[in-house]
């Protein structure tokens, strides 16, 4: 559902996005966030730091299961769980939205972001789409777009390599070369690739756009994840906003401000369906314990 756009800009951007996605009034998913870091140690993958080391075709890599599931994620084999469930209601109606029958391939490329570090963006994206990768008709492929700390390959135990911004900087570097396939077989990785000072001015380019559309329509089942830069601390985020179908916007219960939210949300305006995702907030004493009703089994 997309509503009206009301008078006032910034409030209608706001009200639009929590009218959507405010999983907090309406109890759809008060997820039992992490520290503000959850993740293990980035020597389970090696940072990718040399701009000129070729793409291999059919790059694969072994997700690092057990420290995954330490840290708190949710492996598409293990047994049902609350937060498991959760990630369920987030993940079908966006995937019911990726995939309306007047769907475009934009609409299957999502953006999963926040106003500011430590609200749980990236613990939210890799979650995601780890539960994507259950699913049977579909494969989802994460990008790694936190371009200036990019942190997905060493989270999942992957070998970083070329990625996103290699293959938007150089014509002759085919995309589909830098992807990783891991060992969760509906799960495919794209590393950000090489650092750079003019990576906004790269996003901003008609050769992202080209890089986009290949990844987007090169399997027409492939859901496309991005974890996207906080907004108001690196301004690569608006611009890849241009390119998605929609934003999950993660809002971390008790720390993010209404006016950062605000604030964030019109600089992600680019994208007209925004969403947002509350992470962390306390479940209330009585209130719905998903994974208990299959815990009873057996």
């Amino acid at each position: 559902m997309r509503n009206a756009p009301m008078t006032e800009p910034r409030r209608s951007l706001f009200e639009r996005a929590a009218d959507v996605y405010d999983f907090n009034a309406a109890a759809r998913a008060r997820l039992p966030g992490p520290g503000s870091d959850p993740r293990p140690p980035l020597e389970l993958g090696r940072r990718y730091t040399d701009a000129a080391r070729p793409a291999t075709p059919n790059r694969r890599g072994s997700v690092a299961r057990d420290a995954l599931t330490a840290a708190g994620f949710v492996m598409p084999d293990a047994g049902v769980t609350a937060i498991a469930e959760e990630f369920r209601l987030v993940k079908r109606q966006l995937l019911q939205a990726a995939t309306a029958a007047d769907a475009t391939p934009r609409d299957r490329m999502l953006l999963v972001a926040s106003a500011l570090p430590a609200e749980g963006k990236t613990f939210c994206a890799v979650n995601l789409a780890l539960s994507i990768a259950a699913e049977k008709d579909f494969e989802v492929l994460l990008v790694d777009a936190d371009v200036a700390k990019p942190t997905i390959p060493a989270l999942l135990g992957l070998e970083d390599g070329p990625g996103l911004m290699d293959a938007i900087a150089d014509p002759r570097l085919d995309v589909e070369g830098c992807i990783i396939r891991t060992d969760i077989g509906n799960l495919s990785v794209l590393p950000a690739g090489s650092i750079r000072n003019d990576a906004t001015e790269l996003l901003a380019s008609d050769r992202t756009r080209a890089v986009l559309d290949r990844i987007a329509t090169q399997r027409t089942n492939r859901i496309v994840l991005f974890d996207s830069p906080p907004a108001l601390a690196a301004s690569p985020a608006s611009e890849l906003a241009h390119h998605v179908g929609r934003v999950v916007m993660v809002v971390r219960a008790d720390q993010t401000g209404e006016t950062e939210l605000r604030e964030a949300v019109a600089l992600l305006s680019g994208c007209d369906d925004i969403r947002l995702l509350l992470n962390a907030a306390a479940l209330a004493s009585g209130g719905r314990r998903f994974g208990s009703y299959y815990g009873q089994v057996g």
